[in-house]
């Protein structure tokens, strides 16, 4: 049987890293929907916005990671509660708690698929669409072009922040995943 000690350094160690995961979740989180609204905003007002055509399943992917990373957030959140309860007189069992923290890793490993999928999607169409680059000056054409085609058109900035969004949420829920498996693994060493 567990005494009171074990109880609160369990709690304190719940509480420390479910802060943890929620703030730098956030954070990454904030970046995302930055650089997504950004993309969108800046996509439409580019120029040839048919170019990237390849970038539309790799910002979906993206999207939807993000979204399963608000989830983890809340996640993230009810560790803490958990944490705090853990200090309190109504103690969560370690069975709730478990099945709290394994819901977290299956947030964050079906995040991380999507993410990764994504990430794929996203460098295979910037590669394809480097490979086509006419030899010239920062990819500009040599020569004459007809505008359709994708050759002779560089990769933008808007472009390599449609990636950085995917890293970001790929990033977000590596760091949930950690910790999750982390806490998981503390709480059956305690007891």
């Amino acid at each position: 049987m567990a005494d009171r000690l074990d109880f609160q350094l369990l709690s304190r160690g719940l509480r420390r890293m479910g802060w943890i995961r929620f703030w730098v979740q956030l954070t990454l989180g904030v970046v995302v929907v930055g650089v997504l609204i950004f993309n969108n905003i800046g996509g439409r007002l580019a120029r040839n916005s048919e170019r990237a055509l390849g970038l539309g399943p790799g910002l979906s992917l993206t999207t939807l990671a993000f979204f399963v990373l608000l989830y983890s957030l809340w996640q993230g959140w009810l560790i803490v509660r958990t944490g705090r309860a853990l200090d309190s007189g109504v103690r969560p069992s370690r069975g709730e708690t478990s099945r709290l923290l394994k819901r977290g890793v299956i947030v964050d490993l079906l995040g991380l698929v999507f993410s990764s999928i994504g990430y794929q999607s996203l460098a295979g169409s910037l590669f394809v669409q480097a490979s086509l680059q006419a030899p010239g000056f920062f990819g500009s054409p040599m020569g004459g072009n007809s505008g359709t085609s994708l050759v002779g058109y560089p990769i933008t900035s808007i472009e390599m922040l449609s990636v950085l969004s995917n890293t970001q949420v790929l990033f977000a829920h590596l760091i949930g995943l950690i910790l999750s498996l982390w806490l998981l693994q503390r709480i059956y060493r305690t007891g």
